[in-house]
């Protein structure tokens, strides 16, 4: 079978399994535009999203959406508009995207995040609503009323409690083992309040579907076709890892697929992310001649970028 070139694989995935312009713009305002201090103007955006066949109309459509949702804000100077991450959701953005660049080794400690609340603490949409939330960022239902993690957050949940006014509505609490009292391990609450197969399958398309870029990106790719293979990298990885629980290492089922897949995308970032980054301050400048270049805290994505 003939081996595909970088512009076939991207025209190939692009027809085959075309991301959302709602759900792109969001990654490429993540990986690409926070760095810069998470504003871009329109017709940059517009621009960026062209090579990925995002018309200007969807392209409007979507920023009205996700400013509607609370994720952008937009400013005007004259006829120009531009889009930047609303203050207030930031901090959820940088999580989620610092989620995604890290490494998947977190080490168990024997304890255990619980959720409770008491009698009478939620209402019916209350209960609902928290319920939603603590699933979203990987908790488990390990009992009736009781939520729980073995690697838990405490700033995430913190933000997720205040967010949700409900602190003062709810016990939480670290829980470990009494070693002097027999009972069941701890560990076995992860195989009663996860199926981690969906995960796992998701993570083992992604490894089919990126993996054989790695053979293409031996020799440097130009500028736009290395942004738009990292972005669709980081797109897809993002989708499969945000519904990650982020177990602990020892506490998944071995060999976890997720391992490969980070491996996979932090190999793919490397080759690109020069040649993406040149692309992106071509772009930018072309309408603000004060554009900067990525902060420093980018080159410490997948374990350190080098500069």
């Amino acid at each position: 079978m003939k081996q595909l070139t970088s512009a076939e694989w991207i025209s190939h995935f692009l027809a085959s399994d075309p991301p959302r312009s709602k759900s792109l713009v969001m990654t490429i305002f993540g990986d690409s535009i926070v760095p810069r201090g998470g504003a871009i103007w329109l017709g940059s955006l517009i621009d960026l999203l062209a090579p990925f066949g995002v018309n200007d109309r969807a392209l409007r459509t979507s920023v009205f959406r996700l400013a509607q949702e609370g994720w952008l804000v937009a400013n005007r100077d004259g006829r120009r508009s531009a889009y930047a991450i609303l203050p207030e959701a930031l901090p959820r953005f940088e999580r989620a995207y610092r989620r995604i660049y890290a490494v998947p080794a977190v080490s168990w400690d024997g304890k255990w995040t619980l959720v409770m609340a008491g009698p009478g603490g939620l209402d019916a949409p209350g209960r609902v609503s928290l319920r939603k939330q603590l699933l979203w960022e990987g908790y488990a239902l390990v009992g009736t009323g009781v939520f729980g993690h073995p690697a838990g957050d405490p700033a995430v949940l913190d933000d997720l409690l205040g967010r949700a006014d409900v602190r003062d509505k709810l016990f939480v609490f670290s829980a470990g083992e009494l070693p002097q009292v027999g009972s069941r391990p701890l560990r076995e609450l992860v195989d009663e309040g996860w199926d981690l197969s969906d995960v796992a399958a998701g993570y083992r398309h992604f490894i089919e579907e990126f993996a054989p870029l790695q053979a293409l990106l031996d020799e440097r790719v130009v500028p736009e076709q290395a942004f738009v293979i990292r972005t669709l990298l980081i797109h897809a990885y993002r989708r499969v890892q945000l519904h990650d629980p982020m177990l602990p290492v020892d506490l998944l089922p071995q060999p976890w697929p997720g391992v490969e897949a980070y491996n996979v995308a932090r190999a793919l970032y490397l080759a690109t992310y020069r040649a993406a980054e040149e692309h992106i301050m071509t772009t930018l400048l072309r309408e603000d001649a004060q554009a900067q270049p990525a902060e420093e805290a980018f080159y410490q994505r997948f374990g350190g970028l080098p500069r």
